[in-house]
């Protein structure tokens, strides 16, 4: 094999190298924006589902009153 060969080859595997580098660092980089992304929507959801919660605990309240002033009116009539 010549000196030439040797180099031409080396540096093949070289550029196959960055290649392969610079497809990993984009993918790292994806990830890490898909992330922040699966971040951004979890703590939207756990907001809007303690926003749910309240709002069932406001209407269990509200139906617990509502029954309890029938039973009232019911002892009164």
């Amino acid at each position: 094999m010549a000196d030439d060969d040797v180099t031409h080859d080396a540096e093949s595997q070289l550029r196959r190298l960055e290649d392969r580098v610079d497809r990993l660092i984009a993918y790292s980089q994806r990830l890490k924006e898909e992330n922040v992304a699966l971040r951004v929507q979890q703590q939207t959801l756990a907001a809007q589902r303690a926003s749910l919660i309240d709002k069932h605990e406001m209407a269990r309240s509200r139906v617990e009153a509502m029954i309890n002033r029938l039973k009232s009116m019911e002892r009164g009539a």
